[in-house]
């Protein structure tokens, strides 16, 4: 089994002369190996349940960018706006606008991506293009003062069609490059698309993704006990 270290180094080598970063993965995961990651040279973690990153977060060290890449309920937005680096998740306009006013209250603006449904899938989350544009353009979210949109955020079907996902993946580029071309405003700077994981980060670097969120890869099998 290849360590920790060459896992990384593998995905350096991969990524490399490319506009995508790796998000490591580290939900399950527990401390020490987050510590030994960290001082491999990791300072981007993922996790996709508040109260865990709240505890790691508190745990570890404070130059550590954090990602939310997990589906978010408002109720629990509170926990994680005073350090929060990019939320890869908003589904909602309701969502967003808790993010907007948590951030407020911790002065300070918060990174989002909107998180598009492109998967053949029903149990994915995300918006439609309708939606999408609905959120948009409306005075809702004009009026947001503390978050920012960075981009956007897709996962493709759980598929062995290699063809499927990286149609999947095209379209998420092609949304994100539309929306480049024809919004903008104070809370927009688009720069980022945030697809591929273990399974399909290849397909996603050649779709133009510029970052991976990958665990299974880097740390091993997830732990669920």
């Amino acid at each position: 089994m290849s360590s920790l270290k060459e896992n990384l180094q593998y995905f350096d080598k991969i990524l490399d002369g490319t506009n995508c970063k790796l998000i490591a993965v580290s939900k399950t995961k527990p401390i020490e190996l987050l510590q030994e990651a960290y001082d491999l040279g990791v300072r981007v973690f993922g996790e996709n349940k508040v109260q865990e990153m709240a505890t790691k977060y508190e745990a570890l060290p404070k130059d550590i960018e954090w990602h939310m890449i997990g589906h978010l309920q408002r109720n629990k937005v509170k926990y994680i706006a005073p350090f929060v680096s990019l939320i890869h998740s908003i589904d909602s306009i309701r969502l967003l606008q808790e993010v907007d006013k948590r951030a407020a209250q911790n002065d300070r603006v918060i990174n989002c991506l909107l998180q598009i449904h492109i998967a053949e899938e029903e149990s994915k989350f995300g918006l439609d293009e309708q939606e999408l544009q609905a959120l948009l353009t409306s005075d809702e979210f004009k009026s947001m003062n503390n978050i920012c949109i960075k981009g956007v955020m897709g996962m493709a079907t759980n598929t062995d069609n290699n063809e499927q996902v990286r149609k999947e993946f095209a379209s998420l580029r092609k949304i994100f490059d539309t929306m480049k071309k024809d919004y903008n405003g104070d809370n927009l700077d688009l720069q980022e698309v945030s697809m591929g994981m273990s399974g399909d980060y290849q397909i996603a670097v050649e779709e133009g993704s510029t970052m991976i969120r990958v665990g299974s890869s880097i740390f091993g099998a997830r732990n669920y006990s």
